[in-house]
């Protein structure tokens, strides 16, 4: 059986018990998955309950790619109709996965039931190899190599993440949780990378706002990034450069931080910072 049937019966399948699902529950869930290119080895995982969960997103040119998508808990989206920065569809272009070994897993939950605030994600790997994109919003990732993701017993919802990436042999890796207040507002989130072999791990947790921007484009770079506490952190980084750049940013506490890092490193063999506010 050749990809394309494979797609449409995993679809058809989703499809029937979605459909079935609804039938006792009080949800609105959606799938929407718009396939073009040779796409490959597609390996597709969907699992939603609950409420107004969307997932959209376009497949593109394929290769190995392996998705992964949880939503469980309230009003989540997943893909490219969210509401910032209005890319639509990359159906036309290649957004929302292209072509090569690409393995993405994106969760998302709430539990805080109807009290729950929306989670987004949005991501849009383009012309890459290799590359490798897990995140989390609701669920504790431990490390880059966590692969067994506890859920959040006091999770208020409401982070948002965009991610971009590009390039080769890139890899993004991090959660977002603990908005416990259910009112809450923060945490935000937002990874471009364009570069080759970079790898980036990073958590955000606990009440208030915390953000992080993130823009890379040079290559070889390892960026950890912890903002936690009840703070608004806030922390902006652009690292550009003839060289790699190792980073390690702590922002721990319960007033805010504040951080801005703009790098650009020409030294022989890279250069390493190490920020740490308590």
């Amino acid at each position: 059986m050749d990809w394309s049937a494979k797609l449409f019966i995993g679809v058809f399948t989703l499809m029937v018990l979605f459909s079935a699902f609804k039938a006792f529950g009080d949800d609105d869930n959606r799938i929407n998955i718009i396939q073009v290119g040779k796409g490959d080895n597609l390996d597709l995982t969907i699992t939603q309950e609950g409420f107004d969960n969307n997932i959209f997103f376009s497949i593109g040119d394929g290769d190995d790619i392996l998705l992964d998508l949880l939503q469980v808990g309230n009003n989540n989206e997943i893909g490219y109709a969210n509401d910032y920065p209005s890319w639509g569809s990359g159906v036309s272009w290649g957004g929302d996965i292209d072509f090569d070994d690409q393995d993405i897993k994106l969760w998302q939950n709430c539990t805080k039931n109807s009290s729950c605030n929306k989670n987004d994600i949005q991501f849009h790997v383009s012309y890459g190899t290799d590359n490798k994109l897990w995140w989390s919003q609701g669920f504790i990732i431990d490390d880059r190599n966590d692969t067994n993701w506890s859920k959040d017993n006091t999770e208020g919802g409401g982070h948002n993440v965009t991610i971009d990436i590009h390039g080769n042999d890139n890899s993004i890796i991090g959660h977002q949780r603990n908005c416990s207040a259910g009112s809450c507002t923060g945490h935000s989130a937002r990874i471009y990378l364009y570069g080759d072999d970079n790898d980036v791990f990073g958590q955000q947790q606990a009440d208030g706002s915390k953000e992080f921007y993130l823009t890379i484009n040079n290559d070889d770079n390892t960026v950890d990034y912890l903002q936690d506490g009840a703070g608004e952190h806030n922390a902006t980084i652009t690292i550009t450069g003839s060289q790699p750049t190792t980073l390690d940013l702590t922002q721990h506490s319960n007033s805010t931080q504040n951080y801005t890092l703009t790098q650009n490193c020409v030294t022989s063999g890279g250069c390493t910072v190490t920020v740490t506010q308590d």
